[in-house]
């Protein structure tokens, strides 16, 4: 009897330590994270019981929080759509949140059609009547004219590197926000980059760092403080909403690990000049102005040279994934030329081995 009632308490325990079915949790279907990795490859354990859980491989490393919006990819925060939910004790993820970000991180080469970039529109944003962000100091401070400044130092290192360059300002003039990805589509720019600097009210010493948005899945809320609901249509740029979350990622990624700033994530936003985008198009928070000590460095030239060389190994890095591939060749037939990739002086590695408050802007 002793021996019965042994096994059965064995039992008990055992099948309280199977993963969780999946699950429906406001009207979202979950699964459990530990029978995803295991399906992937990846090896699941607790950093923090019941808090925190690693996903990890020889290439890869994901971290998840309990109830977070925000998983870390190796190595760069990420802003999920859908919180991950525990139950009894195995953690749960939002079937969207792989389909949607995680995947298209980890297997690049499956949603990026090869193609070369030439082509880049950098807006610089506000302008004219719209000055973006003021913070005062010994002088006023003028979101608009740093934007300006990083937005021409970028466009020199861009042209050095062999990139064609279209601005949407390149003085202090006022350019409506529907007519900034115009003047990316119309020229048949390959990416969109929109530059701005943050502000907030709450915390001005201790929040810092870049974000780097992308447009928000039909399907989900966006990420910034004034963001849609998930009742939104189908933008143009939900066409490319993939890729420009891939152009995020790098781009967040080199100004984390070249700058050595915090890391506020890659988000996702409706802001209107990434709406109408028909190429993968993100928008830059470059850090807070109302942070004393960040907003030092927004001022600074030498730092705003050190910010522009960061977005331009980002975006190489970005190109390598989608450079077209090279024909082998065969008896009879000429070797397809390699696809050319300006030079940075540093080599990228394997995009497996990348890697608050949120942002208050409408446009």
């Amino acid at each position: 009897m002793r021996i019965a009632s042994a096994l059965l308490a064995v039992l008990f325990l055992a099948l309280c330590d199977l993963p969780a079915r999946p699950a429906s949790i406001n009207g979202q279907n979950y699964v459990p994270l530990a029978d995803w990795a295991g399906a992937n490859g990846l090896k699941t354990f607790w950093l923090r019981r019941g808090e925190e859980i690693a996903a990890t491989n020889r290439a890869t490393r994901l971290v998840f929080g309990k109830d977070s919006n925000t998983a870390e990819i190796n190595g760069v925060n990420v802003a999920l759509s859908f919180p991950v939910a525990m139950d009894k004790g195995a953690p749960l993820i939002a079937q969207f949140d792989l389909d949607n970000t995680v995947r298209p991180l980890l297997f690049p080469s499956r949603y990026i059609t090869p193609g070369k970039i030439t082509t880049i529109c950098l807006d610089p944003g506000h302008g004219g009547k719209d000055p973006g962000n003021q913070v005062s100091g010994f002088f006023w401070h003028n979101e608009k004219t740093y934007t300006l400044l990083l937005a021409l130092e970028l466009s020199n290192q861009l042209n050095h590197a062999g990139f064609k360059v279209i601005l949407t300002r390149n003085k202090d003039t006022f350019v409506e926000l529907p007519a900034r990805p115009a003047m990316a589509n119309k020229s048949g720019a390959d990416l969109f980059v929109s530059l701005h600097f943050n502000a907030t009210e709450a915390g001005k010493n201790t929040v810092a760092g870049p974000e780097t948005y992308c447009i928000t899945p039909v399907g989900a809320a966006s990420s910034n403080a004034q963001g849609e609901g998930a009742d939104h249509s189908a933008t143009t740029a939900n066409h490319v909403e993939k890729k420009s979350l891939l152009f995020a990622y790098q781009i967040q990624k080199a100004l984390v690990q070249n700058l050595g700033v915090n890391d506020r994530s890659v988000r996702r936003a409706r802001f209107a000049v990434l709406r109408d985008a028909q190429m993968p198009a993100i928008l830059i928070e470059g850090g807070y102005m109302t942070n004393p000590a960040e907003s030092k460095r927004i001022y600074d030239a030498t730092w705003r040279r050190q910010m522009a060389a960061a977005i331009l190994k980002g975006i190489v890095a970005y190109q390598k994934l989608t450079a077209p591939a090279v024909l082998p060749s065969t008896p009879g037939r000429n070797k397809a030329p390699a696809a050319k990739v300006p030079a940075t002086g540093q080599r990228s590695g394997k995009f497996s081995n990348f890697g608050g408050a949120p942002a208050r802007r409408s446009g």
